[in-house]
């Protein structure tokens, strides 16, 4: 299951259009769309998912992906970083292929706090991270500063139940 554009993916690629800049990376690439937003701001795009179909689906697009795991098979360090993560927490009777592409975890935060705790390595020094989430996510803010990280929330759109928020993340 591919993960189809939503209010979040619209509301990051906005941000993408405007800041993606240099190498990019898009984490969590999906259907691509971060990746072809970049696109539009640099030719060096590489797109990653762990997903082995939407991996496929993005190489058919004619965009350079790789299936990994978070930085599992990255190298390399890039100006911007795009995550469109699952951020939700984990709800009781969801099936496991819809759990991948909505749950970040028991809280929802979790593997935020892993792509956060690997991003460091592959961000240039005056690099960026592109990052949405949702205010049932949790303290996304402090999960960033303790991962070395300052946050600058762009935007945010509310929705019938949470907040979607769109945020800058770049080094201490």
């Amino acid at each position: 299951m591919i993960y189809e554009p939503r209010e979040d993916s619209l509301l990051l690629e906005k941000y993408v259009k405007k800041l993606a800049q240099g190498k990019v990376l898009d984490m969590g690439t999906g259907s691509g769309i971060q990746a072809k937003a970049a696109l539009t701001k640099t030719k060096e795009v590489t797109a990653a998912d762990s997903n082995p179909e939407a991996v496929a689906y993005v190489k058919k697009l004619g965009i350079k992906a790789v299936q990994s795991d978070l930085f599992s098979n990255i190298k390399g360090k890039f100006d911007t970083i795009i995550f469109n993560p699952p951020y939700l927490p984990e709800a009781e009777g969801e099936d496991k292929e819809s759990q991948q592409i909505t749950t970040g975890g028991k809280q929802g935060y979790e593997l935020l706090e892993r792509f956060l705790k690997e991003a460091k390595a592959h961000l240039n020094p005056k690099g960026i991270i592109l990052l949405v989430y949702s205010s049932l996510t949790g303290n996304i803010e402090a999960v960033a500063k303790k991962q070395g990280f300052n946050v600058e929330v762009l935007e945010e759109q509310k929705m019938f139940f949470e907040r979607i928020i769109v945020s800058k993340l770049f080094p201490d």
